[in-house]
């Protein structure tokens, strides 16, 4: 079984620039507060480094 991360939003992507905004759509995000269990992959790392200040990461030990 892959190892997985959840990610949540912390702060509005309003005032952010598209690109920002986009990335939190493309990892599922639509509301502060929500939570969504992404695929310990590479590209999943990458959009949440893209995105440090409005999002947290927890990582899901098996």
């Amino acid at each position: 079984m892959a190892k997985t991360n959840k990610v949540t939003q912390n702060k509005s992507g309003i005032g952010g620039n598209p690109g920002q905004r986009d990335t939190l759509r493309a990892l599922g995000l639509k509301r502060i507060g929500q939570v969504v269990e992404k695929a310990d992959r590479p590209e999943i790392r990458g959009m949440v480094a893209a995105i440090p200040h409005l999002v947290t990461i927890i990582e899901e030990s098996e």
